[in-house]
This record gives structure tokens, sequence and C-alpha cells, in this order.
């Protein structure tokens, strides 16, 4: 049965056009083609790539956070409570009016308690600025060597300045050792960001995160078992070049670092719209798209291949609306660059109870300074 799954999957007609196979990509004459098995490095390579971020995180990222003044938030930790804490794991973490003041009752605590009990409890599950420092530093460390290494791969290379030599002289095209490495080791790289994601700090676009390591992992393995590696190359290095502004941008953030954040994000933001909203579209998926119908006719391939660009491209528009509504913010009224995709620290309200106390001593003792009870001395002597 999986042999038949596999004979259909690969039939020529579906991945090459009219007239080509996969015959035309055997090594011959001292030229070297892509070959599917060696995919199967990306996999020792990807878990190369756990081994080396654990490593980095706790000894490179974490004295790089001491040296940037990165500081924890003191965290007040919920009393303990079953009867509340059955309720948070088990139902909801957001309870609503109705359940706190059934959860009130059943508690022995007043409703103000439970709600204040919630907010401590959902902190505790939040991670800590030093594990979000800590990721940010390994993408941003990752992403900066990709981008040099794939514009030191490229900078010679015909197609990086004309598009159309993607596809001259297309299926047979020779593979350079500069391209296998970088395919390898990019792929390599988002298998195990795919592996660690249970691990990794969870935030709103979790699901758009999903889908994009997934069609990232699917368009570079199969732009190399069919040899579109030319625009594969291209398409990593587009990415690469906004992906470590991003990450530098989260680390002044979360050392605090306000002016350097906003002002790396700004620069992040315009080199994203150009790659990502400019580029991307009207010069890499336009070659993709039209360029290859004048030499071939379509096949299934070619639609597959651009049909996950146009996943990719769906996620940028996702992400470029974020982006633009955190800079227009910035920009108009000068506040600090916020990731909208990051629940933020709720408050305790602590200095709002500490008031409402002092009311209720006031109630019963009268007047308070400096925390001690005035007594009322201003009896009226009698002469």
């Amino acid at each position: 049965m999986l042999k038949w799954l596999s004979e259909v999957f690969w039939q020529e007609r579906l991945w090459f056009p009219e007239g080509l196979g996969w015959a035309d990509l055997e090594d011959r004459d001292g030229r070297v083609y892509a070959k599917g098995r060696d995919l199967w490095v990306a996999l020792p390579i990807a878990f190369v790539f756990l081994v080396v971020r654990w490593i980095f995180e706790r000894t490179v990222a974490t004295r790089l956070a001491s040296l940037l003044g990165v500081k924890e938030i003191v965290r007040v930790r919920a009393t303990h409570n079953p009867t509340l804490e059955s309720y948070y794991c088990s139902t909801s973490k957001y309870p609503t009016q109705s359940c706190v003041e059934r959860l009130s009752k059943q508690s022995g605590c007043t409703e103000r308690q439970v709600q204040r009990w919630f907010r401590r409890r959902r902190n505790q599950d939040r991670p800590n600025l030093l594990k979000k420092f800590r990721e940010a530093s390994w993408r941003f460390t990752f992403y900066l060597l990709a981008f040099i290494a794939g514009l030191a791969a490229l900078v010679d290379k015909p197609w990086l300045y004309d598009l159309q030599e993607m596809w001259k002289g297309f299926p047979t095209l020779t593979l350079l050792p500069s391209q296998y490495w970088y395919y390898m080791i990019e792929l390599g790289f988002y298998a195990s960001l795919l592996f660690s994601v249970a691990s990794d700090v969870k935030r709103k676009d979790f699901k758009e995160q999903i889908i994009h390591h997934v069609a990232t992992i699917m368009l570079i393995s199969f732009s190399w078992c069919v040899n579109y590696i030319r625009a594969g190359t291209l398409i990593m290095l587009l990415h690469d070049s906004s992906d470590y502004l991003l990450e530098s941008a989260k680390m002044f953030n979360y050392a605090g670092w306000r002016n350097t954040c906003n002002y790396i994000f700004i620069l992040f933001a315009a080199v994203f719209i150009v790659t990502r909203l400019i580029i991307f579209p009207f010069r890499i998926m336009y070659c993709t798209w039209i360029y290859p119908v004048t030499v071939y006719p379509p096949f299934f391939g070619y639609y597959f291949f651009n049909g996950l660009l146009m996943i990719l491209q769906c996620l940028h528009l996702f992400w470029a609306v974020l982006i633009i509504r955190m800079a227009v913010r910035f920009l108009t009224s000068n506040e600090t660059v916020e990731d909208e995709r990051s629940d933020k620290e709720e408050t305790d309200e602590s200095g709002e109870e500490e008031e409402e106390d002092k009311t209720r001593e006031m109630k019963r003792n009268g007047p308070i300074q400096n925390g001690h009870v005035i007594h009322n001395n201003n009896h009226r002597k009698t002469e």
C-alpha cells in the first residue's frame, strides 16, 4: 500500500514539465543534482540545533541578559486553594462573574479575593522575561548568521540580480556545495523549531506560527526534491533579512532599553514591508508564476509550489497588519512598542486593595496617618 502511494505521489507528470523526469536529475559527467534522500540529513542537524540551543541559552544568552540588565518582575504567588486550583486546571483560567460568585461561596473567599487569586495564578503560568530573552537571543543569532551566510553564498550568483536566471536550464541545475549546506541548515533549524514548539513561549499567533513552520518545511523540502533550489535560496535569504531585526528588538524590549527597541522595530517594520509585501509578491512570486509558463506548460508541481508561496504571503499580510498597527501607534503617540502577540502581565491591584483596607480601618478606628490611628484629642476643656 505504502509503495503504491509512493509511486502515485512521485509520478513524473505531477512534478515535472512534459518530457522531463527524475532521470534528468541523475548525476552524470561530474554534475551533481539534489536528491530527495538528502533531506534526511536535516533530522540529525535539527537535534544538533536543539543541543546547541540548550547550551547557548544557559551560557551565552544568560550572560548577555545579565549584561543588558534584564530584570524579572516580582510576582506574588497565589495562595494554595484546592477549590480554585481545581477550577483553574480543569475548567477555565478566566471565570465568568457567575462562576466567581459560586467559587466565592465554595472557597470561603470574597469575590474580589477570588478574582485576585485568578490574576496571580495566571501570572504564575506566564513565561518569565529571562526565558523570553533567551529564546529571542537564540533566534537572533541564527537569523543573523544565516542571512550573512546566505548573502555570501548568493552574492556572486546571476539569479540574485536577474530573477529569470532561476529557471534557465531547469530542471538540470547543478547543485553547489554552498546551496547544499544552506538548504540543510535552514531545514534543520525550522525542524528544530517545530520540535521545540511545545516548550517555547506561546503567543497569540501560535497557530499561525505552526502553519508557517510546516509550510516552510514543505516548501524547502519540495523545492529541493524538484530542483527549485535557486528560487528556494532567494526566498530563504529574503525571510532572514528582517527576522534578526525583530528578534534584536525583542531582546532590547525585555532588557528595558525602550528607545533602542523602538528604533530597531521601526527599521524592522520598514525592511519587513519592503521584502515581504513588495519584493516577495511582485518580484519573487511574479517570477515563479509568470515566467515558468513561458518556458513550459503548467503542471501540478508548478501549482503546488506557488500554492505554498501563497500561504506564506497570507501569513505575511497577517503579521504586517500587527506590525503596522504597532508602528503607527508609536509614531503618532510616541508610545512604547509592545508585542501584540504576547500576553500582557496582569496587575495585582494590590495598591487599590490597600486603600480599601485603610478605608475600612478608618471606619472602625477613625483617621489614619502614616499607618497609625489618630485618636481624637480635641475635647473642649471646661473652664
